[in-house]
């Protein structure tokens, strides 16, 4: 099964939602041991097909956080979800779709990743009316490789969680520890922003940084994921204050940068060169875009919930329209054979209502006295089997007229090996005594003679009846 991956773009908060395109994208297809097949630059319809997508959600249009959940399932936690996160939030609540990270923290509490629905709504329609059914979207922050923490961190740590453990085991809620390690920050240039609105956070921080920074308008802006363990975030921040924004987000914390390699176009190359950032230099190192794809493909936090689950054998517009014609021969071959079957059933009927007609004309031509026609073929038989005894003559399924001709049938057999000669029902059963068989040409005899036979399985006796049982 292949698998085909496509790095969304961030939606543009000035751009209204009767506007909104998607423009070419990033993407990369995996055959079913995950090596590249394709990859590439290419427009929503010209993406090659497979059997799963997967779409990279950009940092900017998520907001992730960790909160408590109620405990409850299906359609009641899908209504508590906006209550949990609406303080968290400048957008009503029930406009955005909220997912659920299926692996729960260390303290008990979920992740959740928050998108106007409005824009999910857009990209998931446009992916299924592009003939992509089987859908995942992940956070570009989970895609990103893990932090580790320098090997200068290790020991505060270890020497604050042993602090901990004396503290709480000798009752000392007064006891001292050493405080904790910021948590690393990884931080990911996914880009050039094609069409930029104005970035408030971006300009927030660099405000907030001791030095001015003076940014040129017509500077190119990137596109900036950051990821602090499982939390994540993003924005777009002009290219020369990305060191000092990557500073002053991080604090004290460890930074560890990378570029988004292997993409055809025009972005900036940062891979190997330092940012100053008030006297630290934080050092760029390459991500390849197939290293983020396969990231993307081991990763569980599949924003396609709920009611944006992903149900390939669900019956869309979309897959109505493509169906239309395979649907309309299928209802045209079904309403000919209909019609062919009601056609063949009338000219059936007619035919045996002629031949009916017929037999009936022609028994009451033979018969004028037959005052009620039931059966005509019966009715003949039985008028002329009358006729038969009343002229004298024996019929054929006579005893005599059958053991006359069983006699002649037996041919090699002897007639004392016969045991037992029962006559009933116009038919003869015959047993033979033991040792005696029938040659294999008997019931050929037996047909020359007209006369039919067979052997009762259940009495083990042959039962010999008149032209095969007529």
């Amino acid at each position: 099964m292949s698998t085909l991956i496509v790095l969304l773009p961030p939606r543009d908060p000035a751009v209204p939602s009767q506007e909104w395109q998607l423009p070419e994208m990033p993407f990369i297809l995996l055959d079913k041991t995950g090596r590249k097949e394709r990859a590439g630059r290419a427009a929503l319809a010209f993406l090659p097909r497979a059997s799963t997508t997967v779409l990279i959600v950009a940092a900017r249009d998520l907001l992730m956080l960790a909160a408590p959940l109620p405990p409850v399932k299906g359609p009641r936690l899908k209504q508590a979800l906006p209550n949990v996160v609406e303080d968290f939030l400048i957008q009503d609540a029930q406009t955005c779709h909220i997912a659920l990270d299926p692996q729960p923290l260390a303290d008990g509490k979920r992740m959740l990743a928050v998108i106007d629905r409005g824009w999910f709504r857009f990209i998931v329609e446009a992916f299924n009316a592009a003939g992509h059914r089987s859908l995942r979207a992940v956070p570009v922050t989970r895609c990103l490789p893990a932090a580790a923490l320098p090997a200068s961190s290790e020991e505060p740590v270890l020497e604050q969680a042993e602090a901990e453990a004396l503290a709480q085991t000798a009752g000392a809620p007064n006891a001292e520890t050493p405080p904790s390690v910021p948590a690393p920050l990884v931080a990911a240039v996914l880009g050039t922003v094609a069409q930029t609105a104005p970035a408030i956070l971006a300009d927030a921080v660099l405000a907030a940084t001791p030095e001015p920074a003076f940014v040129d308008a017509a500077e190119p802006r990137v596109e900036l994921a950051l990821a602090r363990g499982e939390h994540g975030e993003g924005l777009a921040v002009p290219l020369s204050a990305l060191g000092s924004t990557l500073a002053a987000l991080a604090g004290e914390a460890p930074v560890t940068a990378y570029e988004l390699a292997g993409l055809p176009g025009g972005e900036p190359t940062l891979a190997g060169e330092a940012m100053p950032a008030h006297g630290v230099h934080v050092g760029v190192a390459p991500l390849s875009f197939e290293t983020l794809a396969h990231n993307a493909l081991e990763s569980r936090f599949d924003l396609c919930q709920f009611e944006f689950e992903s149900r390939p054998w669900r019956l869309d517009r979309a897959t109505l329209r493509r169906l239309r014609l395979p649907i309309a021969l299928a209802c045209a071959a079904l309403l000919a054979a209909v019609i062919g079957a009601n056609v063949q059933w009338m000219m059936l009927v007619r035919e045996h209502d002629a031949l009916n007609a017929q037999m009936t004309e022609l028994l009451l031509n033979a018969f004028p006295k037959t005052t009620v026609v039931l059966d005509p073929a019966s009715q003949m038989t039985t008028q002329l089997e009358h006729l038969r005894v009343a002229a004298g003559e024996m019929s054929p399924g006579d005893y005599l007229s059958l053991a006359a001709r069983f006699e002649h049938s037996l041919g090699g057999v002897p007639v004392n090996g016969i045991a037992s000669l029962d006559y009933h029902d116009r038919r003869l059963e015959v047993a033979f005594k033991p040792g005696v068989k029938p040659d294999p040409a008997f019931t050929q005899r037996l047909a020359q003679n007209g006369l039919g036979g067979e052997i009762d399985t259940n009495t083990g006796k042959w039962v010999i009846r008149n032209g095969g049982g007529q």
